[in-house]
């Protein structure tokens, strides 16, 4: 019988696979069809499922509102996060059904080009007096510029004259509000209940990245003898994972810093059933890879700091969560993001009583 064509490719590799074997050899099987490599798989959910409760407000005897740290009940100590209502700008005001600013100002905190500079100084005694019962208090800010640099705050009177360019600050001085500007990126503040010391920190997904709140633990370490048992920390308001949609490149950078990073995302699909049905419909000219179809990468900056507070030495009943999404509840803060840039900015501040 003749040998067929199939046979032939069979019995020479059969008779090359016995002379490797002899050689102590072996031939290399047939690789496989490589196949494209697979994104990473995250929690899949909707905007509505993250979204939290916007956080009561405290309002001062002045019409100040702010929020107020649970549990931080130290006699010696100021804490809290401004929000955008009860003080004296216009600028970022909505308009009424007329077209007309609001009637009620807004509690502005920086010095931005469309406000004035008297009235944000206006507002900055506002915040001091609400907070610490004195509208002569000073705050010290800093030039912020989404970095790791942590600066040792000591005097208002230079600050005030030059103001440092950091994105963290610490002072065991009595008597100063620290004071961290924020729109959208996570304000955290730390105290130290037996040193008597306090630290706040600007943490946008950059600062994040540069680990500037587990430095600044570190940091406070070396200047004041402080251990991790003794400190306490807030989070505040800041853009929350239900609005903070990121590319892949911030997937990127995280993956080659944290560990834990994968759970720091998540795939966020748009909530419309019309839109998710009938994809169809919202197709644009745009080329292919930049529609909005999909679902697009969410990261969450709080539980980001929350985990380098943990990797500091916190314990997690020592951190609280004063939370709220800045782009969800532009009623009451300012969101730079929502506002397309066109937005008044927020404090977080912390002090220590004289």
């Amino acid at each position: 019988m003749p040998t067929s064509s199939r046979a032939k490719p069979a019995s020479a590799l059969n008779t090359v696979d016995s002379r490797l074997l002899n050689a102590g050899l072996a031939r290399s099987p047939r690789p496989a069809k490589s196949r494209p490599a697979r994104n990473p798989r995250f929690e899949r959910t909707t905007p509505e499922e993250l979204i939290t409760p916007a956080p009561a407000a405290r309002r001062a005897a002045n019409g100040v509102q702010w929020l107020p740290i649970p549990g931080w009940n130290l006699p010696w100590l100021w804490a809290g996060f401004s929000t955008r209502k009860g003080g004296l700008s216009r600028a970022y005001s909505a308009a009424d059904a007329s077209g007309l600013p609001a009637v009620a100002g807004e509690l502005n905190l920086g010095f931005t080009a469309a406000d004035d500079r008297e009235t944000v100084l206006r507002n900055r005694r506002l915040l001091a007096e609400a907070i610490t019962s004195n509208a002569a208090t000073p705050f010290i800010a800093l030039r912020q510029f989404h970095s790791n640099r942590i600066v040792h705050a000591v005097s208002p009177d230079a600050s005030r004259r030059h103001p440092h360019k950091a994105d963290g600050q610490m002072t065991a001085e009595p008597g100063l509000l620290l004071a961290i500007q924020t729109a959208d990126c996570i304000p955290v503040l730390v105290a130290d209940r037996k040193q008597r010391a306090v630290a706040a920190f600007h943490a946008g997904w950059r600062g994040t990245l540069k680990r500037i709140v587990e430095s600044g633990v570190g940091t406070m370490r070396l200047a004041f003898g402080s251990r991790p048992q003794d400190l306490i920390a807030a989070i505040g308001p800041g853009i929350g994972l239900c609005c903070y949609a990121v590319g892949d490149e911030v997937l990127s950078e995280f993956e080659s810093q944290f560990s834990y990073a994968h759970d720091l995302f998540r795939e966020v699909y748009d909530a419309d059933p019309v839109r998710r049905k009938y994809p169809m419909l919202f197709l644009t000219q745009r080329a292919p890879g930049h529609l909005a179809l999909g679902p697009s990468l969410h990261v969450d900056l709080v539980e980001a700091n929350r985990r380098q507070l943990l990797s500091a030495g916190l314990s997690p009943q020592s951190i609280q969560i004063v939370g709220g999404c800045t782009q969800c509840h532009t009623d009451l803060f300012f969101s730079h993001r929502a506002s397309h840039g066109h937005a008044g900015r927020m404090m977080a501040v912390i002090g220590i009583r004289r």
